[in-house]
């Protein structure tokens, strides 16, 4: 007796027709939402945000994410269509600096605790170390090592669904850090190194001492 080796139908939305079947027609509000200047909610928005994600691409388009937070308004608003980011010390591996002098691509997402809302702002980007615009950028009284000035090309408000879901700020929801290794201890079993105690000793070094 023959048997015949069924294939499962191909569920992948390949191109721009198949997800635009299968997802409809966005609403007006969300249609329409997308400035391209900063209008006053958008300015109030990143004067209250102490972190937001960066999100960057290498011309070959690979992807980086990357988290940054200081004070509330970290982020310097030069005009309707131009910010600042600090670029703090950090680890040196400067993906997204890397990433955008390749591309000149960048997507911001900013948060505020408590808000369920967040603002994105998606446009072109580029590097620089004008002594002038870092001065404008100082913290603890420290400039940072270098800025991102990003060219708006797109502003809107996100709805809260997300966080919402995720209940984000709701304390009762917040693990227990012990609940996983020290950072120092993970990076270095996930290397292969040795002195994992020497490791977190460094991690604990620059939070304490090369925030700024």
């Amino acid at each position: 007796m023959s048997t015949m080796t069924k294939t499962a139908p191909n569920h992948d939305l390949a191109d721009a027709a198949a997800v635009a079947a299968h997802y409809g027609e966005p609403s007006v509000l969300a249609r329409d939402k997308t400035m391209t200047r900063l209008d006053k909610y958008a300015r109030q928005f990143i004067a209250r945000a102490p972190f937001m994600v960066m999100a960057t691409a290498s011309a070959d388009g690979d992807l980086d994410a990357s988290p940054k937070g200081d004070a509330p308004g970290f982020v310097h608003v030069i005009d309707d269509v131009t910010l600042a980011i600090p670029d703090r010390p950090g680890n040196r591996r400067a993906d997204g600096a890397y990433n955008i002098v390749a591309s000149g691509r960048i997507g911001l997402l900013f948060m505020i605790p408590g808000m369920n809302e967040t603002l994105r702002v998606n446009g072109r980007a580029s590097m620089t170390t004008d002594p002038a615009l870092l001065e404008q950028l100082v913290a603890q009284g420290k400039p940072p090592v270098a800025a991102c000035r990003v060219a708006i090309e797109e502003v809107f408000l996100h709805c809260a669904k997300a966080l919402v879901r995720s209940k984000l700020w709701d304390s009762d929801r917040h693990m227990d850090r012990a609940e996983f290794p020290p950072l120092g201890h993970m990076i270095a079993e996930q290397i292969g190194a040795d002195d994992r105690d020497g490791a977190e000793a460094m991690v604990q070094d620059s939070l304490r001492n090369k925030l700024y």
